[in-house]
C-alpha cells in the first residue's frame, strides 16, 4: 500500500482542486476518505485471507466502494451535492489507484463485485509501505517516503501551486 502521507496528499489535493470554495469539513472528509479503504486491514485480525473479497485490497479498494461512499457522504451536505460526490468519490478512489502503483502486495479488486481479480496499474513506481507504524519507522519506511515525495507529494504541491497561480 501507499503510506498515510501519500494518501493524505492525494485526498487533500483533490479537495482543493475544485473551482468553488468548499467548507473545511469537506476537505477533512475527503482526506479521511482517501485513507478509508485501508480499514480493511482489520481483516488480518479475523483471519480473513488477503485474497478474499473482504481481505486487504478487496472490496474497499473497488470503484463501486468509492462510488457508494461518495453517494453516502453527499447526502449529508445541503449544497453542491454533485461537487461533494465527485470530491469524495475521487478522493476515495485515489487510494486504490495509488495502491495499484505500488511495488508490492496482491493488487486491488477494482471491479468487485463483478470480478475479485487483483490488478496493478502498468506504472508500479511507488515503493510499497510496510503495514504498521513500528514497521514504517525503518529504512524501508524512508524509501517509501522518498518514493512518495517524488511520485505523489511533489506533484500534489505543484498542482496546488498551479491552481493558486491560475485562480480567477
Amino acid at each position: 500500500m501507499a503510506s498515510i502521507l501519500g494518501h493524505f496528499a492525494a485526498g487533500y489535493t483533490i479537495s482543493k482542486l475544485v473551482k468553488w470554495k468548499i467548507p473545511i469539513g469537506l476537505s477533512i472528509l475527503a482526506t479521511l476518505s482517501a485513507f478509508l479503504p485501508d480499514a480493511d486491514v482489520i481483516s488480518f485480525q479475523y483471519g480473513i485471507p488477503y485474497e478474499n473479497w473482504a481481505g486487504h485490497r478487496g472490496f474497499t479498494h473497488s470503484i463501486l466502494f468509492a462510488f457508494v461512499w461518495g453517494m453516502i457522504c453527499s447526502i449529508f451536505f445541503k449544497k453542491q451535492k454533485k461537487v461533494v460526490f465527485i470530491i469524495i468519490f475521487l478522493a476515495t478512489l485515489s487510494h486504490p489507484i495509488l495502491d495499484g502503483m505500488t511495488t508490492g502486495g496482491l493488487g486491488c479488486a477494482y471491479f468487485f463485485p463483478y470480478d475479485n481479480t487483483r490488478y496493478f496499474l502498468p506504472w508500479r513506481v511507488i515503493k510499497v509501505s510496510p503495514i504498521g507504524i513500528e514497521n514504517f519507522i525503518s529504512e524501508r519506511g524512508l524509501l517509501v517516503v522518498k518514493s512518495e515525495l517524488f511520485w505523489v507529494i511533489t506533484p500534489s504541491i505543484i498542482l496546488l501551486i498551479l491552481k493558486g497561480i491560475f485562480k480567477k
